[in-house]
C-alpha cells in the first residue's frame, strides 16, 4: 500500500478581492523528501508556505500536511513540525544556549541542544545573550530552534539568508544529516545553488500559478538544459545549442582557424533555467494605447 503524502496540495487558492494570490496550485512531497518552492517576489509562494503552516486560510482547495488539514489542527500536530520563518521573535536577553535549551523542553524527542547549536556554528557564541549576535549569527538561532524538536516536517523560509560561505556549507550538512533521519523538508530560498544542492524537487510559481514542477535535473525540460555553444567571427556573434558542444567545438575550429574568437560553452545551471521560466511567464506588457 502506498504510504500517503506528507503534503499534499490540491488546487489550492487564495483571493483577496479580485486578486487571485495563490491561483489553481496543486503538488505533492513525498515522506523524507526534501521539495524546493521557487519563485519570485510576490509570486504566491510565501502565502501558499503560510496557509500549509496553518498561519493563514485558504479560499478553496483541498491540502494537508501529515494527514492533517492545517487549517483546523492543534497543538500536536504543531509539535512535529518545525519552522524557519524569513524573521523570528526571540528574546535577546537570553543566552543562545538558554534559548536552544527551553525550545528542546517543548518537544518529546529533542535533538541534543549542545549538538544543534554546533551545527549551525554557534559554539563558541552559546553563552552570549542573543542581542550582542550579528544578524547573521541570529538566522543561525533561528536554525537551531526550527530543528531542535526533531520535526518530521521541516519548513525552511530563505534559512540561509545572511550566512557567509563557510556558515552556508556547514547548515548544507546539517539538512542533509536531517534528511537521513528521514525528516521532510520543504525549502524556499532565492539561492539557486543551495535549491540544486539540497533538494529533490522543485516546482517554480509565479503570478499565483505553478509553471513547473519536477526532479532538479528535470525543472525546465530537456531544451532549456541542452548545452549552448556562443563564438564570434566576421559575421558577428553566434549561439547554438548541442547535445554534441565538443563536435560542434571541432567543426568550428576546422572551419574557422584564427578567426574563430571568444569561443564558450555553457551548460545551464538550475538558475539559468529558473530565469527563463520566470521571464517566460511574466506578462507582456500592453502596447500604448490598448487594454491591459
Amino acid at each position: 500500500m502506498t504510504e500517503p503524502a506528507h503534503v499534499s496540495v490540491r488546487d489550492l487558492r487564495k483571493t483577496y478581492g479580485a486578486f487571485d494570490a495563490v491561483s489553481g496550485v496543486s503538488f505533492e512531497i513525498q515522506r523524507g523528501e526534501t521539495f524546493a518552492l521557487l519563485g519570485p517576489n510576490g509570486a504566491g509562494k510565501s502565502t501558499t508556505i503560510e496557509i500549509l503552516e496553518g498561519y493563514r486560510d485558504r479560499t478553496s482547495g483541498d491540502v494537508t500536511v501529515l494527514g492533517v488539514d492545517p487549517q483546523t489542527a492543534g497543538r500536536d500536530w504543531r509539535a512535529r513540525i518545525g519552522m524557519v520563518l524569513q524573521s523570528s521573535g526571540e528574546s535577546g536577553n537570553v543566552t543562545v544556549r538558554e534559548q536552544v535549551s527551553h525550545f528542546a523542553r517543548l518537544y518529546p524527542h529533542p535533538r541534543d541542544v549542545e549538538e544543534t547549536i554546533a551545527a549551525v556554528g554557534l559554539t563558541e557564541k552559546a553563552g552570549t545573550r542573543i542581542k550582542a549576535l550579528s544578524g547573521g549569527q541570529r538566522r543561525r538561532v533561528d536554525v537551531a530552534l526550527g530543528v531542535i524538536g526533531r520535526p518530521e516536517l521541516l519548513f525552511l523560509d530563505e534559512p540561509t539568508t545572511g550566512f557567509d560561505p563557510e556558515a552556508r556549507r556547514g547548515f548544507w550538512e546539517l539538512i542533509r544529516s536531517l534528511k537521513r533521519e528521514g525528516t521532510t523538508i520543504l525549502l524556499t530560498t532565492h539561492y539557486l545553488d543551495e535549491a540544486a544542492q539540497l533538494s529533490d524537487r522543485a516546482g517554480v510559481i509565479a503570478g499565483g500559478s505553478l509553471i513547473d514542477i519536477g526532479r532538479i535535473d528535470e525543472i525546465g525540460g530537456q531544451d532549456a538544459r541542452t548545452p549552448m555553444v556562443r563564438w564570434l567571427d566576421a559575421d558577428g556573434a553566434h549561439v547554438e545549442r548541442t547535445l554534441e558542444p565538443a563536435a560542434l567545438v571541432a567543426r568550428l575550429h576546422a572551419a574557422l582557424g584564427d578567426g574563430l574568437r571568444d569561443l564558450e560553452v555553457v551548460r545551464p545551471s538550475l538558475e539559468d533555467v529558473y530565469l527563463d521560466l520566470v521571464q517566460a511567464a511574466a506578462p507582456v506588457p500592453a502596447l500604448e494605447g490598448e487594454p491591459a
